[in-house]
């Protein structure tokens, strides 16, 4: 062994005459591609913003803002169609068109003919009075059943319905002619106050739209 060879290093690293053996560092090929992947990401940024700033001096941020008006248009609230031919065909109905039958359905006697006679000083023709047939008698728990043909469901039923404004709506595509009738039920006190009914009227006959969306300025 040489005498410049270190203690404890021998066969490869054995140092013979003037040669010395190469010690290198290892290469770090990991840093060197997490860099090369930072530096296209850079790139990609740079590029992105670039594009971004043609557009802007372009027009198309105008084009951008033109769709999103557009858009904000569309969404601007239209009435129900529904609910507006409902409130129009009832609006077209006034009282004194309307011919009520008034039924008792309850042991309570003398309730029909007082009902009927306060709804003819509120305007409405008054037809049958008397008791309710056996198919209601004592079977309404509620205040009472407003009943009639199925063109009524939107015209002249919601009118009688301002005067009495708890009772069921019922309609029967059976039913011939266009009169209505009102059973009493056991839960029934009296009609709507004239005033409250009088307000229900007017509300009706000026029916106030109910929007699909809500509205948005363009």
């Amino acid at each position: 062994m040489s005498m410049l060879t270190p203690p404890g290093m021998g066969g490869q690293y054995r140092i013979k005459g003037d040669k010395y053996p190469r010690m290198r560092r290892p290469r770090r090929r990991g840093r060197f591609l997490i860099g090369l992947v930072a530096s296209v990401a850079a790139l990609g940024l740079v590029g992105w913003g670039t594009l971004q700033l043609i557009d802007v001096f372009t027009g198309g941020g105008k084009k951008a803002a033109a769709a999103g008006s557009k858009a904000d248009c569309a969404t601007r609230a239209t009435p129900s169609a529904s609910a507006s031919a409902s409130a129009g065909g009832a609006a077209a109905v006034r009282p004194s068109q309307i011919t009520v039958n008034v039924f008792n359905a309850t042991p309570r006697s003398g309730l029909a003919k007082k009902t009927a006679d306060e709804l003819k000083k509120r305007g409405f023709k008054i037809g049958d009075v008397g008791n309710a047939s056996k198919e209601y008698d004592k079977k309404v728990k509620g205040t009472g059943v407003l009943l009639g043909p199925t063109s009524s469901l939107t015209t002249s039923l919601p009118v009688l319905a301002t005067q009495l404004s708890t009772a069921e709506r019922r309609t029967d595509a059976a039913r011939k002619g266009t009169a209505l009738d009102l059973v009493i039920g056991n839960a029934f006190k009296d009609l709507n106050s004239k005033a409250d009914a009088d307000r229900a009227l007017a509300k009706l006959a000026a029916p106030q739209p109910t929007s699909t969306a809500s509205k948005k300025s363009c």
